[in-house]
């Protein structure tokens, strides 16, 4: 989870690699450090918090260097456990888990070896100091001790012109253009008009030295030849177009991300996958967090109209429960970043299992695409905020649209998704009502999300926003088993948001809305029944347009995704960038 960036050329290193990590901060910002190569010598400056913490490094002179922004695992957040890190004449920067780091580590310090962190990644750095030969050749030895996910970077004051990497289980990609090579851990962090950029496969190594074309190993350390990627950078600058905040930004751009990423899948490129979902008798649907929710909602819809044999399972449990793949399952991966350790290595297990592997996921030439044997991408455009907003809605859309197509492969049928565009525009425009809410949230206890059906699903979400942004303790619950022990914590203190957008389930949500406002909570409704605004016990409420009730979520999710965002401010937190998260999670 953690950004790596790394440059050798002929402009001075320490702008690049700041700028870089900058680019490179949604995947985690507790710590970060730069480290400079100049005269054979290394200077390192590391800071606990953010990027912008480095600012006085911008004027190291040097042109090679490696640099790191954290999210940490193994030690607390703070300058001595961020990196880089260092080991004699070796210094590394790392993302991932070593797994058997406490065993090195002790090995390490068996031979009188002193460690000045706490951390997993350090152990790395005395793996390579400890080998004999060239840069490459130490790394590779190292490489074949460590059990784990990798993506690293490393400088030797021996060789002070290069820099080694390599990755296994962890994005990685290298860079060059007519001023030098560059190697990162996303490829926003490095890609510019002009710039050729290459992805690393698992286990593959890059040598880049200076005045070189960067050379790219095998395992075996034999030379391969990578391909360049088709890469659009004009399409990845990052801007906040004016909004206080990218969460606010992006979600106003949820309209275009749903319009842009519904696909067809009769027709063109996807006609391949559509002959797979028509013979498709059982879909796995493997996902995390947000992920998660939206995968809920495509089993939902896939039960409902296509009644097929459908389960969502949370990625991090699936391979652990030893699945059942039957003949003709398709697994669809989940991921907005393409890189969720969880969900790739979910399926993988499916794919060894005869499974074929469907991936939705928001980032090209990621490691979930390139595992899987379809793709469907959403087109939401890169999202910096950490919380997940337009490319929750965008999954939706693509989800919606493969349960239609296994529908119709059973010669059923899925109701339309045309009429959500315009109900997805209005819904937006409606979903500023609840910024008159947030008095009543901002020094709750604990809040709860009620729903049945799709609601529930929604109701996950809301409270997972909530949760992520506003650091409120809040859970999403079917409405109906609100009064099986849960409604015990429901008091004065505990404000409760119902989702109704099921005219069958209504009085069914609406009798939960009678049971917590009889204990004392404030009601909040987010609602198309217009029926159900005469409720007397109800504080405020949000009318959205109808929709169809399964597809309700796409459109449910604007205001919750705007209450969190509200609540999170009034409380005096970044809404981009909350506590203790990052953006893409690469380890387990």
């Amino acid at each position: 989870m953690c950004g790596i960036v790394g440059y050798v050329g002929e402009r001075r290193a320490a702008p690049i690699l700041l700028d870089g990590l900058q680019r490179l901060e949604y995947r985690g910002y507790d710590s970060a450090g730069i480290a400079v190569m100049r005269g054979g010598q290394i200077t390192v400056v590391r800071r606990k918090g953010r990027v912008k913490g480095l600012s006085e490094a911008r004027s190291l002179e040097g042109k090679i260097g490696i640099g790191h922004t954290r999210w940490a695992t193994h030690g607390a957040p703070s300058e001595r456990n961020a990196h880089p890190h260092v080991c004699g004449k070796i210094c590394i920067v790392h993302n991932g888990i070593i797994e058997n780091a406490a065993a090195l580590r002790t090995a390490c310090e068996a031979r009188g070896e002193l460690f000045a962190s706490d951390t997993d990644s350090e152990v790395i750095a005395h793996l390579i100091a400890a080998e004999k030969g060239d840069l490459l050749h130490a790394v590779r030895a190292a490489c074949e001790r460590m059990v784990g996910s990798y993506a690293v970077a490393v400088l030797s004051q021996e060789e002070p012109e290069t820099i080694v990497c390599t990755r296994r289980a962890s994005p990685l990609v290298v860079g060059c253009d007519g001023d030098g090579l560059y190697v990162a851990s996303d490829i926003p962090a490095i890609a510019a008009k002009g710039r050729k950029v290459y992805v690393l496969e698992d286990g593959e190594f890059s040598v880049l030295r200076q005045g070189r074309p960067p050379r790219f190993y095998s395992g075996a350390l034999l030379p391969v030849e990578k391909t360049e990627i088709d890469y659009d950078a004009a399409e990845d600058v990052p801007a906040k177009g004016g909004f206080r905040h990218f969460m606010k930004k992006e979600i106003a751009e949820v309209p275009e991300a749903v319009s842009r990423s519904l696909p067809d899948l009769r027709k063109g490129e996807y006609s391949a996958l559509y002959e797979v979902l028509c013979q498709t008798k059982y879909l796995h649907i493997v996902a995390c967090g947000t992920a998660y929710h939206s995968g809920l909602c495509m089993n939902y819809v896939t039960h409902r109209f296509a009644r097929l044999p459908a389960e969502a399972y949370v990625a991090s449990e699936y391979r652990y429960m030893d699945p059942i793949v039957p003949a003709d399952t398709l697994l669809v991966a989940v991921s907005q970043s393409g890189e969720t350790a969880d969900t790739l290595a979910a399926a993988a297990l499916a794919k060894e299992r005869g499974a074929k592997v469907l991936a939705v996921t928001n980032v090209p030439y990621s490691s979930l695409e390139r595992l899987s044997d379809f793709v469907l991408p959403t087109y939401a455009g890169r999202e910096i905020a950490v919380a997940a907003t337009k490319s929750f809605n965008a999954q939706l859309a693509v989800l919606y649209a493969v349960a239609g197509a296994v529908a119709a492969g059973r010669g059923l049928s899925a109701p339309p998704l045309a009429p959500l565009l315009p109900a997805v525009r209005e819904a937006l425009a409606m979903a500023e009502q609840v910024r008159s809410w947030v008095p009543y949230f901002v020094g709750a206890k604990s809040v709860f999300f009620l729903g049945r059906g799709a609601d529930y699903f929604a109701a996950l979400e809301g409270s997972l926003k909530l949760k992520e942004i506003s650091y409120l303790p809040s859970e999403g619950y079917p409405a109906g088993e609100l009064k099986h022990g849960t409604l015990a914590l429901v008091d004065g203190r505990t404000p409760v948001v119902a989702i109704v957008t099921d005219p069958v389930l209504a009085d069914k949500t609406m009798n939960a809305v009678h049971e917590v406002y009889a204990r004392g909570a404030a009601v909040f409704l987010i609602t198309n029944v217009p029926e159900c605004l005469s409720c007397a016990e109800v504080t405020a409420s949000v009318l959205l347009p109808k929709c169809e009730p399964a597809y309700s979520p796409m459109i449910t999710s604007l205001p919750l995704q705007m209450l969190a965002y509200y609540v999170a401010i009034a409380r005096g937190n970044d809404p981009d960038k909350p506590r203790n998260l990052a953006k893409s999670v690469t380890v387990e």
